[in-house]
């Protein structure tokens, strides 16, 4: 079976959708239908009844006429069996595996031995090597990629593959994303993995309030906990969702402290770090565990930033800022109709999270151009202080402060500008960008969107759904010590 992979045609029924792989479509056409393709340079008209004969070879499978082979599945673990009637023609063509199998057992019945999940969608399976599609819903992903990884039906594992990876959002009663990212580890697909870890990075406030939080593995738990690029409320969501996942799994104690030292703990604020130490039960139990860490945030919290910059190093992770929602960190901004015009609004973010810092005020100017031409092909005798827009040009957001001050002395503000979109019928994080002024800077900004097209996957109800935050990020400095 070839490796190439195209997807025709995406249908849902109910959570369920259709793989078309191989060019071979999943939709039903009369037997007599013919299309005709661009002709040959010698006049030659291709007629394709390819549909029909995919209705004869699932018929043939349906009703087991002629068939030579008996396909008995038996359940692990169970007195559970299904039997079905195959071809040993299409299965040895379909897969290697069962090429072996069929010449090593002179037999017209062939026994194979599953788990539940497996026994459970092995007839879609087979159903596959016929018909070349295959309907699938969220929980029969993994077996199915089971199966065709175990029988090496590669086009099946990388069309499974792909659909887990653009289905991350889905909606499912009790979350997959999880158990996807488990299932990727086991089977070495990094790329299921970063999609499952992305995915969960960037919608993790959502993430937090599911169900789905108390079922992650304490690998996952510490992976998610080093990243920078965490979107949620606060750093104090964080930790309350930390303490109850404590509380649901009984982790050891080990796992315990290195999940505590995660949290960074200069990001909150101290009148909520005064009320953790006397109030929550995990910070009790494990206070000495993490002492250093709260005795220098109280410092973080006591002294400017820059007098802090003289002595420790403020560039470790305690300092560094999450994505956080929270206002004091930035605002949400929805640009209706956006290839319109250009449009600009204002807002206010904290100065920074330190206790000396955290009443200061900066106002911040934004400002969003649909068709921004990008430095690298503007003329060389463009006026640089003119906006060059033209209809060749792409999106583009600068932000600035509205005013300078002597307290950005010692401090960088880092912009991050999330792009929220629908995706399974809820909403999510698409993009997330970082830039120091510009996201000209960091050179893909909605470089994939048509905004255009009213229908684009990244509007919804013809607007661009996004969050701006401004993220301080503080330099220690070099000074002689006596």
């Amino acid at each position: 079976m070839p490796n190439r992979i195209s997807v025709l045609r995406e249908k849902r029924h109910d959570c369920a959708v259709d793989l078309v792989l191989n060019g071979i479509p999943s939709s039903s056409l009369p037997a007599a239908a013919l299309k005709q393709e661009v002709a040959l340079e010698n006049g030659a008209t291709t007629l394709n009844h390819s549909m029909a004969m995919v209705q004869r070879m699932e018929g043939l499978l349906a009703q087991g006429n002629g068939s030579d082979v008996a396909l008995r599945v038996q359940t692990v673990n169970t007195d559970e069996v299904k039997v079905i009637q195959a071809h040993t023609l299409v299965l040895s063509l379909q897969s290697e595996v069962f090429e072996e199998l069929l010449l090593s057992h002179n037999t017209s019945t062939l026994v194979l031995r599953e788990p539940a999940d497996c026994a459970a969608v092995f007839d879609k399976f087979i159903r596959y090597l016929y018909c070349g599609d295959i309907s699938v819903r969220l929980d029969q992903a993994i077996p199915l990629h089971k199966l065709a990884s175990k029988y090496r039906v590669w086009s099946l594992q990388q069309g499974l593959s792909q659909y887990m990876t653009g289905h991350l959002s889905s909606d499912s009663p009790t979350g997959h994303v999880v158990g996807w990212y488990q299932y990727a580890m086991q089977i070495d697909d990094a790329n299921l993995r970063d999609s499952c870890l992305q995915y969960l990075s960037w919608n993790l406030s959502s993430v937090l309030q599911s169900g789905e939080w108390g079922s992650i593995s304490d690998d996952l738990l510490l992976s998610l906990m080093q990243r920078s690029d965490l979107i949620l409320q606060s750093e104090l969501e964080l930790y309350e969702a930390l303490e109850a996942w404590i509380g649901q799994n009984q982790p050891a104690g080990l796992t315990v402290e290195n999940a505590l030292r995660q949290v960074r703990y200069g990001m909150i604020p101290p009148q909520h770090l005064f009320r953790l130490q006397k109030q929550s039960p995990v910070m009790l139990k494990y206070y000495e565990s993490i002492r250093d860490l709260l005795f220098l945030a109280f410092q973080f919290h006591s002294a400017s930033p820059v007098q802090l910059a003289k002595y420790f190093d403020v560039n470790c992770s305690i300092f560094t800022p999450r994505n956080y929602l929270s206002p004091s960190w930035g605002s949400p901004w929805v640009i209706n109709n956006p290839t319109r015009d250009d449009r600009s609004f204002s807002f206010q973010t904290q100065l920074g999270p330190s206790g000396s810092d955290a009443s200061k005020r900066v106002t911040w100017n934004a400002l969003f151009s649909p068709r921004w031409l990008p430095l690298s092909v503007r003329s060389a005798y463009t006026n640089e202080m003119q906006a060059t827009r033209t209809d060749g040009g792409r999106p583009r957001i600068i932000v600035t402060p509205a005013t300078s001050s002597p307290d950005f002395a010692g401090v960088s503000f880092q912009k991050t500008v999330i792009v929220t979109a629908r995706q399974g019928g809820k909403m999510v994080v698409r993009h997330v960008y970082n830039f120091h002024q510009s996201t000209e800077e960091a050179g893909d900004f909605l470089v994939e969107a048509d905004l255009h097209r009213r229908a684009s996957e990244y509007l919804i109800d013809s607007s661009l759904y996004l969050h701006v935050m401004v993220k301080p990020l503080y330099h220690s400095l070099i000074v002689a010590r006596k």
